[in-house]
């Protein structure tokens, strides 16, 4: 399930395999469903995520290492 994050004044849906943070909740969601079928990140759809590189870098090297 994806989740809501209130960042800045927006809303930012977060996938909870990656933990990369999206401005639609569909592009979450196909981020997610990719993620748990393949165990990786597919860059068509990540090229899509915020711009939030240190954290973003982190959390999916931690999930990646899982």
């Amino acid at each position: 399930m994806v989740n809501a994050i209130r960042k800045d004044e927006k809303i930012l849906y977060q996938c909870e395999e990656c933990k990369l943070r999206y401005k639609e909740r569909e592009t979450a969601l196909k981020c997610e469903t990719w993620c748990r079928e393949h165990k990786s990140c597919n860059l068509e759809i990540i090229k899509y995520a915020e711009k939030e590189v240190e954290e973003n870098v982190e959390n999916l090297s931690a999930s990646l290492n899982d």
